[in-house]
């Protein structure tokens, strides 16, 4: 099992190795076009990934540690509310945002011309929201619940009862916040915003709808359009080695969210209550919370059914007729069958993983199996981009050396070759997921059984397995959320007739369908609150 399990693990790092291995392929040609892209189309990728990675690293952090400290330090009619509902942007995919802001605030859509009639003015009435500025506004209002979790999670479980201590020693609120609560959050705060800027640099649907040139889109660029993959892969390794200084920080972040202070409600603790606020202070903080929903979520939301509507009441093309009907009906189902198909492949990996790990941790060759498991969880960390790259470099390397195996026909005429991306990206998320579930196990289960003469497979199915049953159904729901909005890697590598609807979402809003484009984003969309939803209860329960 362990052999098989690091093999397992060595073709999950396939791609990321294929990536970096086009170093090794460069000739002359490779390098005059290597030289070619410093002087063209590199010094650009970088100055907007950069401008885009600042703009939306300062806009998440602001927003989302702002809503934090408000739901849990301080007492406002309506808190209980936001506590959940400010999770709900989670659901939305940024480029599912992009269609719906861009439809509704064009110079073309409906509210710059009825302002415009109204007030008899000429023009734009402001700036084009497919712009660098656009994007970094959308990816902050779509990814500031990464910051948002995880600094709440920090103040909520330290941050009470030191600020009581201080309102005790006469610290007033102003100074009780700036100076206990918020330095005290700052290690969930930089972790958080590792992950959004991790997001934002992955991302190809919003970048490559509002015309934008990142590394993410230049990748593309360079591959189906150029038809040239060592630039694509020399530009997908600069991606990834920008993603891992990020995860190198958020876990050196993470590494630091410890404190030693007792729990609120036990002996010795301080029972720390919300700060009652003033009318003012309701005011801003229904502001700081209530924006966020309402731009991140109500408001796309709305916007697609709006479009819906008058889509389905046009008299020419309608939505629902029943080809288009038979159609989303064949898209869902590709996307159901290919999540569910990953969620299965991943759990099952997971549990398989977990169970290894947790048998052998004292034995010879468990520090190369807990190396393998952390490759594995580098894996959400890399871009679908880079994933699909790399995946096709192993590719073409198989096809020159062995053509009579027809790999590619495997992996880009069969569903293989996406769901050996999928689970090259989100098999660290189950992992996470089941290794959660593990550590609520005590090993004296495993001794017991272990003295009772059962043998590690009754181990598994009879204690293990009805106990991790929760954790399980958590990971395949989270994988299986993730890969129905994943874009860039299915992009490339889906194989004919299998669109999912985030691939048709995306190309209704290229060919300005936007209409078209609404009932698979609000698919998505209707998927993506199940997760969140879970998680907020989790989060009342806690």
């Amino acid at each position: 099992m362990r052999l098989l399990l690091l093999i397992i693990t060595a073709l999950l790092a396939l791609p990321v190795l294929g990536v970096l291995g086009a170093w090794g392929l460069m000739d002359a040609q490779a390098f005059s076009l290597l030289a070619h892209q410093w002087e063209t189309v590199l010094p650009t990728y970088t100055l907007q990934s950069l401008q885009l990675v600042v703009g939306v690293g300062l806009g998440v952090a602001l927003l989302g540690g702002a809503a934090a400290a408000a739901v849990t330090l301080f007492e406002f009619p309506g808190r209980r509310f936001f506590e959940w509902a400010l999770l709900l942007p989670l659901a939305l995919p940024a480029y599912v945002l992009a269609y719906a802001y861009t439809d509704a605030l064009q110079f073309s859509g409906p509210i710059q011309a009825g302002l415009r009639s109204a007030l008899g003015a000429q023009g734009a009435l402001w700036p084009d929201v497919r712009s660098l500025g656009g994007a970094t506004l959308l990816f902050i209002i779509s990814l500031y619940p990464y910051v948002y979790l995880l600094t709440r999670t920090a103040l909520a479980d330290h941050a009470g009862p030191v600020m009581e201590a201080a309102r005790l020693l006469g610290a007033p609120l102003r100074r009780r916040v700036l100076e206990v609560a918020l330095p005290m959050a700052r290690p969930a705060l930089a972790a958080s915003v590792a992950l959004a800027l991790m997001e934002t640099l992955a991302d190809y649907g919003v970048g490559s709808y509002f015309g934008l040139s990142t590394f993410t889109t230049g990748i593309y660029r360079a591959w189906l359009v150029m038809d040239d993959r060592i630039a694509a892969a020399q530009l997908a390794s600069l991606l990834l080695i920008v993603v891992g200084v990020l995860l190198v920080l958020e876990q050196r972040a993470q590494s630091r969210l410890r404190f030693a202070s007792t729990r609120a409600g036990v002996p010795g603790g301080l029972t720390a209550q919300p700060t009652p606020l003033s009318l003012m202070g309701k005011l801003m903080a229904w502001a700081v919370c209530g924006l966020p929903v309402l731009l991140g979520f109500v408001a796309p939301v709305l916007w697609l059914l709006r479009l819906l509507w008058l889509e389905a009441q046009a008299s020419e093309t309608p939505v629902f007729v029943p080809d288009y009907l038979a159609r989303f009906g064949d898209w869902a189902w590709a996307s159901f069958r290919l999540a569910g198909g990953a969620a299965v492949l991943a759990v099952v990996f997971a549990l398989a993983l977990a169970f290894t790990l947790r048998r052998h941790a004292a034995k010879r060759g468990a520090p190369l199996l807990r190396g393998a498991a952390r490759l594995v969880s580098l894996g959400y960390a890399i871009p679908g981009a880079v994933v699909a790259v790399g995946i096709l470099m192993i590719t073409g390397v198989i096809q020159q050396w062995a053509p009579q195996w027809g790999v590619p026909v495997l992996v880009t005429g069969t569903v293989f070759g996406l769901m050996y991306a999928y689970l090259v990206r989100f098999s660290a998320v189950a992992l996470q997921s089941v290794q959660a579930g593990y550590a609520k196990l005590p090993p004296s289960m495993d001794e017991s059984a272990l003295l009772l003469g059962a043998d590690a497979q009754r181990t598994f199915m009879e204690i293990h397995l009805p106990l991790l049953a929760r954790s399980g159904l958590a990971a395949a729901l989270l994988v299986f959320v993730d890969a129905m909005k994943e874009l860039p890697a299915t992009l490339v590598l889906r194989p004919f007739g299998s669109d999912t609807l985030a691939v048709v979402a995306y190309q209704f809003a290229r060919d300005e369908r936007l209409a078209e484009a609404a009932l698979p984003s609000l698919a998505i969309v209707a998927v993506g609150l199940i997760p969140v939803l879970m998680l907020s209860r989790a989060l009342r329960k806690a």
